[in-house]
């Protein structure tokens, strides 16, 4: 294990860097700095030698050129093994330059501004720092390079407690340090690829080379079935599910993490309090109210028995009166923006339920590419053999001007308020999805079926509460009036549905026929 006795210093971000530095600098390395990087580090009373006092050549260029010349990349990238190597930079009075501390230029952030220009994007492209993490990176064995503040406490007790960073470590920073470049160019390449020769952004549109960076979060203990292994991985953001503080409870499995998903984007889709209870995907049970504690209630009476083990989200920080009732079930996960003390308090009996918190949550579905946020829509992926296919998250919002009246009785006040909600629930049901409701509360839920049906059958058959009075939502159109017939059966009133099938007249017939009142949207919500 070599000694490290000089190191460069050249950094965007300067989180922790002094401290870093000091601790350096009391082990006798020697370092070298370049513009506002040294410039803080004397500041903060550090001995620090100018990059130009190294390569005996100005910064210049507005910065362009400061570390690009042979004795900053001879320094970095000579073998110390090879008596060849050591002779050609002793000739040339090139010296050894052991550890790099670099991070980049903030590519992503600069892109992500509202209005960016295409120059200010050009003049925020990294040539120096990738080039030196590289040349760090490729001649591990011999230098340390340091990508992250994140690194720098483990290495200064490491070198603190021996003199010199092992094998070990030097190859860890190294990986750390490719994957750093590799996420870097990515992110440019994502973003720039969209910018056109008049150097204006292309239309969203999907690019012709897909690229993501994401980091692992976690190792979990088996994926949807114990034979699988499986893990997380965050995006960066610090929003969503995969960036959620779990506050108590065990370790969230791959199913919990899955169905909390679909809990979290279902309640999103309500400015009311709501509970959303969700089982192996599908809402089991779905309210709204003038509190948390009465939307649980409500939407706990849609299936009392299929709630059991559920996984809830709600769209309202969770207080002692919710927290009261939510205790009663035995439930696996819930998922909301915050829980208050009392609500805590509350829940720690349950050592093995799960509080989530989840922070200003993206868009139901969204997958967040490497490019920079205005470059990055609601993606959502699915992996087929061979490839993957990517399509809009679907988050298109119903419009008043969607909605038409097709049948000869329009729907009441009361029926087009219970007709909203059900059309938000059945959007998160497994297609083919039929959602009785009544007054912001799910009644019944037919879900996943092959016919439509089936599912409205199934749906009326697993109501608990009365469904006379009821509406009911169809995520696509009927095919054939039996469905509408057999919602009318169950006592249902109107149903909402996007229309579009070739028997649509036979369908409105049925429904005028039967005294229902009927909403096309035009919009069709198939969940696969």
């Amino acid at each position: 294990m070599s000694k490290i006795q000089r190191a460069i210093l050249s950094v965007t971000d300067k989180t922790g860097l002094v401290d870093f530095a000091r601790k350096l600098s009391a082990l006798g390395i020697e370092l070298i700095s370049t513009g506002g990087t040294a410039k803080l580090l004397r500041g903060a009373q550090i001995k620090v030698k100018d990059i130009s006092d190294l390569t005996g050549f100005p910064e210049m260029l507005d910065g362009r050129v400061k570390t690009l010349h042979p004795k900053v990349h001879g320094g970095i990238l000579h073998r110390r093994e090879d008596p060849k190597h050591v002779a050609a930079v002793a000739e040339h009075g090139i010296a050894p330059i052991d550890m790099v501390v670099v991070n980049l230029y903030a590519f992503e952030k600069t892109a992500a501004k509202p209005g960016v220009v295409f120059d200010e994007l050009i003049e925020n492209i990294d040539i120096g720092g990738p080039s030196m993490i590289r040349s760090a990176a490729k001649n591990f064995h011999d230098v340390a390079v340091v990508t992250s503040p994140s690194d720098y406490n483990s290495i200064a007790d490491e070198l603190s407690r021996s003199g010199a960073l092992s094998p070990e470590t030097k190859w860890r920073l190294a990986q750390k340090a490719f994957a750093t470049t590799a996420a870097y160019d990515s992110a440019i390449a994502s973003t720039l690829e969209r910018i056109t020769t008049d150097s204006q952004p292309e239309p969203a549109t999907f690019p012709a080379t897909l690229r993501f960076n994401f980091h692992k979060k976690l190792d979990l203990r088996y994926g949807e079935n114990p034979h699988q292994k499986a893990a997380m991985y965050s995006d960066g953001s610090n929003t969503g599910v995969a960036n959620a503080i779990q506050l108590q409870g065990k370790e969230l499995s791959y199913n919990n993490i899955v169905d909390l998903q679909a809990a979290w984007d279902l309640a999103q889709e309500f400015d009311e309090p709501v509970v959303a209870i969700i089982k192996h995907t599908n809402p089991c049970g779905t309210a709204i109210g003038k509190t948390l504690a009465e939307a649980y209630k409500r939407a706990l009476e849609c299936d009392p028995v299929s709630a059991f083990g559920g996984v809830i989200g709600v769209n309202r920080p969770i207080d002692a009166e919710a927290a009261e009732e939510m205790h009663k079930l035995f439930l696996e996960v819930i998922a909301a923006p915050a829980f208050d003390e009392a609500a805590k308090a509350k829940f720690a009996s349950k050592k093995n339920l799960r509080l989530v918190q989840i922070t200003d949550p993206p868009s139901p579905g969204r997958i967040r590419p490497a490019a920079n946020e205005t470059a990055s829509p609601n993606w959502v992926l699915k992996y087929v053999s061979g490839g993957l296919l990517v399509q809009d998250a679907d988050i298109r919002p119903l419009q008043d001007a969607d909605l038409k009246v097709v049948t000869q009785r329009a729907p009441t006040p009361e029926e087009t308020r219970a007709l909203l909600f059900a059309w938000k629930v059945c959007k998160h049901v497994k297609s083919n999805a039929i959602v009785y409701a009544r007054d912001g509360q799910t009644v019944g839920v037919g879900a996943g079926q092959m016919s439509r049906v089936d599912s409205a059958k199934i749906g009326a058959m697993k109501a608990q509460l009365a469904l006379q009075g009821t509406v009911a939502a169809s995520d696509a159109f009927f095919p054939f009036p039996d469905g509408v017939e057999e919602i009318a059966k169950a006592g249902a009133t109107a149903i909402i549905q996007p229309g579009g099938s070739q028997r649509d007249p036979e369908v409105i017939a049925a429904a005028d026929r039967l005294g229902l009142a009927m909403l096309f949207t035009g919009v069709r919500h198939f969940r696969h």
